[in-house]
């Protein structure tokens, strides 16, 4: 099973999302119901892996919080862009939350993540996107932003992939305390 833990979002956050979803050639859009905040992608993992990181995940304490996106970013490599994102504003609340994750998924024995946890909202991929025409779209949406909204929960999710994109499935749910 291919799995990652995240943050849902609410309709209307990815309906403001979805406002976004045009205007870049070579863009393969993120399906509004499938726009998520990854707080730590698992991989390739058998059901007793998955078991362990469900009861892991039960274990965590944290109080709700509030989430905000603004700005619009992108990932690069070798001068050619690969996604486009929706930006997270860093808070204690939200690294608080992941931390725990983080924590949690090596203690139930996941290697720990090599990367920074940089929280977005992929919003794209781009294949063979024109440089200038990434600039042209970031420049044009860089004050998009959407009012804070709570976070009630986190999830355990299953990505079945296929032609069509990513098809994500909620394997189980994880409130905060005071949601």
């Amino acid at each position: 099973m291919r799995l990652f833990i995240a943050i849902s979002l609410p309709e209307p956050v990815r309906d403001a999302l979805s406002e976004l979803r045009s205007g870049l050639p070579g863009a393969r859009w993120v399906e509004p119901e499938a726009m998520h905040l990854t707080l730590r992608f698992l991989g390739e993992l058998d059901a007793d892996q998955a078991e362990d990181i469900d009861a892991a995940l039960t274990a965590i304490r944290a109080p709700a919080f509030d989430l905000d996106i603004s700005g619009i970013g992108s990932f690069q490599s070798r001068r050619r862009v690969r996604s486009l994102w929706a930006g997270v504003r860093r808070s204690e609340p939200l690294a608080h939350v992941q931390g725990k994750v983080e924590s949690a998924v090596v203690r139930a024995g996941l290697e720990p993540e090599s990367r920074k946890f940089k929280p977005h909202i992929t919003l794209a991929r781009l294949k063979k996107t024109p440089l200038g025409h990434v600039g042209a779209y970031m420049e044009t949406h860089d004050t998009f932003a959407v009012a804070p909204f709570s976070v009630a929960a986190f999830t355990l999710m299953r990505s079945h992939l296929n032609r069509d994109g990513p098809h994500y499935e909620v394997l189980a749910e994880y409130a905060f305390e005071d949601a």
